[in-house]
This record gives structure tokens, C-alpha cells and sequence, in this order.
């Protein structure tokens, strides 16, 4: 049975209950091995955390930062502040220094626990702009401070500060005693694609309601292992890390993102949240293998997969037992090619994946499921703690939906179909920003998501972020994500940005998956000394064209590419061009290659004249 209980209380009483079973693992990279750390050490290092920061003097509600890598640092200094009813504010570990300089002096944060190097150069550069800011402990011991640094400590340091005085041990039982439900456990700041980003409140008692519901529908054990893939920043992972948390789950807290698919054949975890994108590159890599296979290889992959396709979209996400000829086959596909598959991930020992952040496309969709994975399709937002609907293990499932809405959540259809979210999950507002938090909600409640969607059946989906809809000089309304999605499956591709508003007929600024290209050239003998020459070469830009029709062919011809341009560099969060959570910002693309989208559609008009 999970712990159901204010999560200031959480780990003291899974500890508690759990002892010495493993809470949580990391790599150690010094030692090249995962290091175990029992309840009972979570506990203590909680309980030192709670005891130091009061010694800081960080008051009930006061803002704390972590701008940091996972690292089980982050959940010790997370879950102290909770336990003294401080609050918690999360960084991207890739917050630039302007970013950092704004989100603290906005919640006049006056201790930031900085992980690397990196993150502590960061926030230094940024010192003498931040007057709030008291304090930076370090988590990692390797880092070089500045010369001029007098007021940072390392975590060990830190830690030791709340053993000096008894009365900071009596003061944390106190506020650990006062804490309520309407306390503010986080304050989330949305990347957002435009603006200053917002600080979205969350409270404990969004917390307890969002896991409590999970629990009534989901199955989390304290056998399952959670690898943590995606930034605890992120309202995803740092909602799904409580989750598993309160069920008794071993989290195993990946610190590198690029060493994610390592990390998953060390630890073979049974459960992780991701975004789409993971299983696309997934799915990427499957095909890549395939078509360097030998032809018979490529037959038995691709029968294995129709065939779990079938079985999975036609009977068993409808709650139907597949006829017996087609569950042998499958069974024999799944003992053999099917095993083979997901033991190389590492991922053969899969309880469920829930996928959220964006819309899986259908093919990927089919992909994972006929693989032999159960994945978890589900929507939510910041703004919601997360989850507002996912696939229910015992119900239908239709490809394409995303799920069914959380039990105690109101789920409705608005103007422009916009989805409207009614729930004790749901924010009360913005951090400091009354006219934002009046904008978000109807004058009856619900939150406006800015997605347009319909429900059947029970099941909600999504059609289109309302903001992105773009309505061509002809009149037709094109949703630039959708479009996007049809090449960003395919390993030619590897950023798309739709350019469509406004103008006569849809565009796109491509960034190439450069390894394949580049293979491509050399099998065809074309010869280039950069990417530039790469992707302005003709035969490129013929063979890539190829590749877009084929992707664009159940789209309506005006929502079809007409035109588009080879970037030789990709859109990146230094440049402004994309966010920490990789959505892309539009108008800042635009911005930095007007030159390019003018000279797409002067060309166009130039040919038609002729």
C-alpha cells in the first residue's frame, strides 16, 4: 500500500516502513558502479538538511533554489525543505545565466544548492546582479570555486551546520507538526516560448491529490526500479519521482542525460517517464539496425513487429484475446526477436512507461507497444501537477488518444475546442502575477490549457496547440506540430520548424540529422567540406524532398511542405531558439532566420511570375 501523507512526512515514514531497502541509487563515476542508498540514510540525510537550512536561516515558506543535474542531493535538499515548510524552486540544470538572474531575484531566493561546475559558474557570473542571494552550496566536491568566493560552502559543509545547536533538531519538529496542505511545496517557472517565464504554484495538497489518484488506477510496487531520465525540474519527473516515492519504489537517478541508454542497461528498470521524443530515437534506431541487416534479418523484424502491432491494436488494447494462431506467432516473436530487442535497452524487465510532453505520433505509437512495452500514453501540464489523463491498464485504449481524464478531474471542451481542466491538482495561479492567474481560468474554474482536443468514448485527445494554429493568406488553418511530427519520426530529421501564418502555402526551416545525411553523400559520391556545403548541395536537397513527400502523404495539400531550407546548425537553448524542455520557440526562429524564410517565398513568387 503507498504512503499516503503530507510529503514533509514522506520519507521519515518510508523509512519507517522500509529500513534499510534501497530508496535510492546513482552512478558513482569515480568507482564506475551504481551506489545504493538505503530509507534509512534518505532519512537522515533529510532530517540534516532541515536542521542546516533553519541554521541558514530559511524561514516557513521562504523560496530555496536547486539548479542542478539529478543528483541525490536534489531530493535531500527537496524533501528538507519540505519537512521545515520552506519551498522548493527547481532550475533546469541548463538555465542560462539571464534566466537564473530573473528567477531569483523574482522569488528573492536567497540560497541556491548548485550541482557542477557549470551550474556554480552560472549563478557566480550572476552574483553581483542577484542582491537576495545569500548563499550557494556546492554538491559536487570537484568544483573550483572563484577566487574572490567567500560566501559558498560545499553540501558536507552545509550539512554539518544544523549539528551545532539542539535547538535547530526542536525547531524542525516544530514546523515539521505546523505543516498544512495549503503550504506551497514548489514553485515551477515555465521555459515558455515567449516572455518572461511564470511561476507556477504548487501545493501539497495538489501533491497528495495527484498521487492518491495515480495509486487508485496505476501499479507502483516497492519492487519496481525507476530510472529517473528527465530533470526533476521538470513537473513530469519531479511529480512521477513523488509517486513512486510514496509507493516504496527504488529511484535510480540518472545524472547525465546522454548516458540514459547505458544507464538503462546497468540498472534494467521497470518503469521511467519520458517524453515522445526518447521512443522516436528508439523507434530511429530499430530502422537504422534494420536496414544494416541482411534481408532475411529485415523479413523476421518486420513481420515481428506487424504482428505485435496487430495483436496489440487490434485485440489487446480493446481488452480481446487474439486468435490463437496469431497469439502463437506472437508468443514465438516475442521469446526470441522481441526479447532479443528489448534486453539489448535493457528494458526487459518493464512493468509500464509512461510517455507525456508532447503527442506520440501513431507510428511510434504502434512501434512501442509491438515491442513488447507497455506504455502509459498520457497529457498534462505545470499547471495541473502534472497528469490530467493517461491510458488505464484495465480499460480500451485508441491509438491516438491520450488517456482517460485522473479520477476527481474534470475534464471539458471549450470555446475554440480548447481543453478545460477542473481538479484539486490544478495551480491556484502564477507566483507574483495576479493578471496571468485571472487569464488561466474560466469564470467558473476550469484552467484553460491552450490545447484543442475533443473527448469519445471516454478517451480524451489532442488535436492542436491553439496558440500555434496558423491560418494561411488562403484562409486554411494549418497546426505546424502536426506537420512537424510527420518528419521528426523519420532518422533524416532532426528538428523541424513549420513557417505557415500569414503566408500563401506551408514552409519549414529543417535541421537534418546530419550522420545520415552525410552517410548518404559518401555512398553517392558527393563530395562536401562542410555542412554548409552539405546541405545547400541540389542532390541533398532533391534527396531529402524525396523523404518529405513520402512523410506528408495523408496530409491535405495546403497542409503539405511546399518549400523549405537545410540548417547547418541546429536551434539551441544558448541562442534563445529553444527551451529547457526543447520545445521550440517560434518567434524566436523566425527572428534569427527572416533572411531565409523571405528568400523561400520571394523564390516562390519568382517561379510563378514566370
Amino acid at each position: 500500500m503507498p504512503i499516503l501523507c503530507h510529503l514533509s512526512q514522506l520519507v521519515q515514514r518510508s523509512a519507517e516502513r522500509y529500513g534499510d531497502r534501497t530508496a535510492l541509487q546513482y552512478r558513482d563515476y569515480t568507482q564506475g558502479r551504481w551506489v545504493p542508498i538505503s530509507w534509512n540514510r534518505f532519512a537522515r540525510r533529510v532530517e540534516q538538511t532541515s536542521r542546516s537550512l533553519i541554521a541558514l536561516g530559511v524561514g516557513v515558506q521562504d523560496n530555496v533554489a536547486v539548479f542542478s543535474q539529478n543528483k541525490p542531493e536534489s531530493l535531500f535538499v527537496e524533501f528538507g525543505a519540505f519537512s521545515v515548510r520552506s519551498v522548493l524552486i527547481p532550475f533546469y540544470a541548463t538555465s542560462s545565466g539571464a534566466q537564473v538572474q530573473y528567477m531569483v531575484n523574482d522569488a528573492k531566493i536567497r540560497v541556491v544548492f548548485v550541482g557542477e561546475q557549470q551550474q556554480y559558474d552560472v549563478v557566480w557570473s550572476v552574483m553581483s546582479l542577484c542582491h537576495c542571494l545569500e548563499h550557494i552550496v556546492i554538491f559536487d566536491r570537484t568544483v573550483q570555486r572563484n577566487e574572490a568566493d567567500h560566501l559558498s560552502i560545499y553540501f558536507d559543509e552545509f550539512l554539518r551546520l544544523g549539528d551545532a545547536d539542539s535547538a535547530y533538531l526542536a525547531q524542525m519538529h516544530v514546523r515539521n507538526g505546523e505543516a498544512k496542505d495549503e503550504d506551497v511545496a514548489n514553485i515551477l517557472y515555465t521555459s515558455g516560448t515567449t516572455g518572461q517565464p511564470k511561476g507556477v504554484l504548487l501545493l501539497h495538497s495538489q501533491y497528495r491529490f495527484a498521487i492518491e489518484a495515480h495509486t487508485k488506477v496505476l501499479n507502483i510496487t516497492p519492487n519496481d526500479v525507476i530510472i529517473n531520465f528527465l530533470p526533476f525540474s521538470h513537473v513530469f519527473e519531479g511529480a512521477w519521482a513523488k509517486l513512486c516515492l510514496s509507493c516504496g519504489a527504488q529511484l535510480a537517478v540518472n545524472l547525465r542525460p546522454l548516458d540514459i541508454q547505458q544507464s538503462m542497461r546497468e540498472v534494467h528498470p521497470t518503469c521511467m517517464c519520458a517524453v515522445p521524443r526518447f521512443w522516436e530515437k528508439v523507434y530511429q534506431g530499430v530502422l537504422e539496425k534494420m536496414e544494416a541487416g541482411s534481408p532475411l534479418q529485415r523479413r523476421l523484424i518486420t513481420d515481428a513487429l506487424r504482428v505485435g502491432s496487430e495483436v496489440w491494436e487490434k485485440y489487446t488494447s480493446k481488452g480481446r484475446r487474439p486468435p490463437l494462431a496469431l497469439r502463437l506467432k506472437y508468443a514465438a516473436y516475442d521469446r526470441t526477436l522481441l526479447r532479443l530487442l528489448r534486453n539489448k535497452l535493457g528494458l526487459d524487465r518493464a512493468n509500464f512507461f509512461p510517455v507525456a510532453g508532447a503527442t506520440v505520433s501513431p507510428e511510434v505509437e504502434r512501434f512501442v507497444h509491438a515491442a513488447g512495452f507497455h506504455m502509459v500514453a498520457g497529457y498534462g501540464l505545470t499547471e495541473t501537477c502534472a497528469s490530467v489523463s493517461f491510458d488505464y491498464p484495465n480499460l480500451p485504449v485508441t491509438l491516438g488518444s491520450i488517456g482517460r481524464p485522473m479520477p476527481g478531474v474534470e475534464v471539458k471542451i471549450g470555446e475554440d475546442n480548447e481543453i478545460l481542466v477542473r481538479a484539486k491538482s490544478v495551480t491556484p495561479g502564477y507566483y507574483k502575477n495576479e493578471s496571468a492567474t485571472k487569464e488561466a481560468f474560466t469564470e467558473d474554474g476550469f484552467f484553460r490549457t491552450g490545447d484543442a482536443g475533443y473527448i469519445k468514448d471516454g478517451e480524451l485527445f489532442i488535436t492542436e496547440r491553439i496558440k500555434d494554429l496558423f491560418k494561411t493568406s488562403n484562409g486554411k488553418y494549418v497546426a505546424p506540430q502536426i506537420i512537424e511530427g510527420k518528419l521528426t519520426i523519420d532518422r533524416h530529421f532532426e528538428q523541424v520548424v513549420v513557417v505557415a501564418d500569414q503566408r500563401k502555402f506551408v514552409a519549414a526551416l529543417i535541421v537534418p540529422a546530419y550522420a545520415a545525411l552525410e552517410a548518404y553523400a559518401r555512398e553517392q559520391g558527393i563530395a562536401f567540406a562542410s555542412r554548409e556545403e552539405l546541405c545547400a548541395d541540389p542532390r541533398i536537397h532533391a534527396y531529402v524532398a524525396q523523404h518529405i513527400d513520402t512523410l506528408q502523404q495523408e496530409l491535405a495539400a495546403y497542409e503539405k511542405i511546399k518549400r523549405f531550407v537545410l540548417l547547418p546548425q541546429p536551434f539551441t537553448m544558448e541562442a534563445g531558439e529553444i527551451t529547457n524542455t526543447l520545445k521550440i520557440k517560434r518567434r524566436v526562429i523566425y527572428q534569427h532566420y527572416a533572411a531565409q524564410i523571405e528568400q523561400m517565398y520571394a523564390e516562390a513568387e519568382a517561379e510563378q511570375r514566370k
